[in-house]
């Protein structure tokens, strides 16, 4: 059945996963498939040339879906930016009211956005990134953990405590989804329960019938493990995780071998342009694209339809399970539970954000 989080209610969708927004692969194909299943695909803005491009790609999505769905807009460092107000300007004058953020620098685009009504959706990858969209007002942060693909930030926490610091951090704040390491049912359940209003997927969505990339590539995930993949530019601090191909590899090699230290001697081979190749002519050696760890979890190319129906069953049958262990109220009655903050001399409290030893956890 439908869930109901406080992501399906302010989206209008009915399950709580959102498709990651995605270079060369969020185009309208992919977004209204996940849309149509229930979920909030996803168009990816910077993967079209122009403002009126985009504008072009939003209607060919609504003239494949009926339902709710967003445009990713990532704000990254470049020597020629783009234009990143008439990219938000096409957003808005095309009617799409949801929008994922992303990278540095935010707040004038977001401004824009939410001067229009837009409801936003910002990736961060620490609990400091978070704090500080949250107080630009956003809608929900999307809690983005070491395991995912693309951009990892330089903190390298996993989710598992990332999105629980973020349950502490942003206690009767701006509500949260899981994003990175998340393909199935389970991992939907886990980040419920982990105070995550919802999931986002990019990898597990790359791998699905209506993704817009190589069938090549998609066998190559299938086929891999969880250990396939590579961290790259650490030294310039915009690591990013790849798919462990051969041109990532001899990217990372040149990296820690590099006398000079110069991003030269290692950009001919992180070209985003040679990695747009690779999802065209299918040879997935041909130039780096982005993967995340997740990868040891797929296992096979579903329909988007049948990948978001298969984690609501999933979803449903776990929680109920975790439900049935719990064959009584605790011995200690709830309201003694020490309040919020504090730590009782018998227990751990999880909305705690000093725990005993005077040190704030920021």
């Amino acid at each position: 059945m439908p869930f109901n989080t406080a992501l399906t209610r302010k989206l209008g969708i009915k399950i709580p996963v959102v498709q990651g927004g995605m270079q060369w692969v969020g185009y309208a194909e992919l977004a209204s498939a996940v849309s149509n299943a229930g979920g909030l695909g996803t168009l990816t803005a910077l993967t079209q040339p122009t403002p009126a491009a985009l504008a072009a790609e939003i209607a060919r999505c609504k003239a494949l879906t009926p339902h709710p769905f967003g445009v990713n807009l990532t704000l990254l460092p470049a020597l020629q930016p783009p234009d990143y107000h008439a990219y938000a300007q096409a957003i808005i004058d095309s009617g799409i009211r949801i929008v994922e953020t992303a990278g540095n620098s935010p707040g004038p685009v977001i401004r824009q956005l939410q001067a229009a009504g837009c409801v936003i959706l910002h990736k961060c990858t620490s609990i400091r990134h978070a704090l500080s969209a949250a107080k630009l007002g956003v809608d929900f942060l999307s809690i983005d953990g070491f395991e995912c693909a693309g951009h990892v930030g330089e903190t390298d926490v996993t989710n598992l405590i990332l999105l629980s610091r973020a349950r502490q951090s942003l206690v009767g704040g701006v509500p949260f989804i899981a994003s990175g390491g998340f393909a199935d049912g389970q991992g939907l359940a886990a980040a419920l329960a982990l105070g995550a209003e919802g999931i986002n997927m990019g990898t597990r969505f790359m791998c699905t019938v209506e993704a817009p990339i190589h069938h090549n590539v998609k066998v190559a995930i299938v086929e891999a493990r969880e250990t396939d993949t590579e961290l790259v530019l650490r030294g310039w601090r915009n690591t990013s995780r790849l798919f462990g191909n051969k041109v990532a590899k001899e990217a990372v090699k040149v990296e820690r071998e590099s006398v000079s230290g110069a991003f030269e001697d290692v950009a001919p081979l992180v070209s985003g342009k040679r990695g747009r190749e690779v999802f065209v002519n299918g040879d997935v050696d041909y130039g780096v694209w982005t993967a995340g760890q997740v990868i040891g979890l797929i296992h096979d190319i579903p329909t988007c339809r049948e990948l978001v129906e298969r984690i609501e069953r999933e979803a449903e049958d776990t929680l109920d399970r975790v439900g049935s262990l719990v064959v009584g109220r605790g011995s200690r009655p709830r309201e003694k539970q020490p309040p919020p903050g504090e730590v009782g001399t018998d227990m751990n409290n999880p909305g705690a954000e000093l725990w005993g030893i005077g040190k704030q956890k920021l």
